[in-house]
């Protein structure tokens, strides 16, 4: 691939940002952090600041004016378009969670490599862009498009391959009509921040976030799958040989109920306890969240606002402790399709995916 020359942000820039912003920093070089779970409390859509960071090259810097957005491919009417011309056309807003698919890779044992992301590699957003169905209905697609590619402006090296590789992924076309894909110009009403992918990024709500390309400057159609490096030799579950199948892509967000409160370790008094958290799924909304107490039976917690499948839901349990001493929290989440947490992380060669029930351990005085 032709070398491209695109400035970036400062690494010791971006790193100081985001500490003063109270992001858990994992790399500094490219950057990575994980939001600190007590941010998490409050409002479904926490500041913009608290919100996890990951890259895996240097963070480029785009100016709007000189940007272009090109859709080019197996359409009839190729585009470039504008910042501008996109903001001219009709917009929407979405809240939605996205989590990045190693978020819980430090449970896994044995440990594997890439980032030792705890819980805090999830957050959500308000998303403001345009429709991707609006802008593939402007080009009029070829009959024999079947996948749409997303391009990022970022790149850099890999092991194993000459020259540079630009972050790449690819959608089929059943998928971006079921999933409804948004060009989003900007996040919690105001301009996308440069390390959430300014001027332009995709949001694919319910996946991982691999797949909601950051830094977006090109949209092209194919007629077949697409093997690129991010697509094919990272992010899948590769679970070994005595596995049917042995491999699979990383799609939709898993299910998940994350604790919020109390914090581990956290001393309580004994009496009235609450316990507040976060559930999610990719594949439809919270059916319920169980809550175990120490040893005690699973109770079911109050789901609070309106179910969504685009971004998680807040639960709490009110309960009575007597007892002093340790005490273990556990808490479960399952979706509307049945699909539930399992009691130990489901281990897989990258480490993606992990969502066992989580677990707290508190003391009581």
């Amino acid at each position: 691939m032709t070398k491209r020359t695109v400035t970036t942000v400062d690494p010791e820039q971006a790193h100081q940002r985001a500490v003063q912003a109270g992001l858990m920093i994992q790399r500094s070089d490219p950057l990575n952090g994980e939001t600190s779970i007590p941010a998490l409390t409050g409002d479904i859509v926490p500041p913009t600041e608290y919100h996890y960071v990951r890259n895996h090259f240097r963070i480029p810097l785009l100016a709007a004016a000189s940007w272009r957005l090109a859709v080019t491919g197996l359409v009839d009417r190729p585009l470039t378009l504008t910042l501008d011309d996109l903001r001219r056309m009709p917009s929407q807003r979405l809240v939605v969670t996205l989590e990045c698919a190693g978020n819980g890779r430090s449970l896994l044992r044995p440990a594997v490599e890439g980032e030792p992301w705890g819980l805090g590699a999830v957050s959500t957003a308000e998303w403001t862009g345009v429709a991707l169905s609006d802008v593939l209905e402007r080009v009029d697609l070829k009959p024999d498009a079947r996948q749409v590619i997303f391009r990022g402006a970022d790149g850099g090296t890999v092991a194993g391959h000459f020259g540079i590789t630009r972050f790449e992924r690819s959608l089929s076309l059943e998928e971006a009509r079921e999933f409804k894909p948004l060009l989003a110009y900007a996040m919690n009403g105001r301009p996308l921040p440069v390390q959430h992918g300014y001027p332009l990024r995709l949001v694919v709500p319910g996946w991982y976030g691999v797949a909601s390309v950051k830094w977006l400057t090109a949209i092209e159609l194919v007629d077949g799958p697409f093997s690129g490096y991010f697509q094919t030799e990272r992010y899948f579950y590769d679970w070994g040989a005595e596995h049917e199948p042995a491999r699979e892509p990383v799609t939709l967000q898993r299910v998940r109920a994350l604790i919020i409160e109390p914090s581990p370790d956290q001393e309580l008094p004994r009496g009235a306890m609450t316990v507040r958290g976060l559930a999610w799924s990719g594949g439809s909304p919270i059916a319920r969240v169980e809550v175990r107490i120490g040893d005690g039976s699973w109770e079911n917690a109050q789901l609070l606002g309106e179910p969504a499948r685009n971004h998680w839901q807040r639960w709490e349990l009110r309960t009575r402790v007597d007892r002093t001493g340790a005490l273990t929290i556990h808490a479960c989440a399952t979706d509307r399709t049945g699909l539930t947490q399992p009691a130990q992380p489901e281990w897989n060669r990258l480490g993606y995916g992990a969502n066992p029930v989580q677990a707290v351990t508190v003391r009581v005085r």
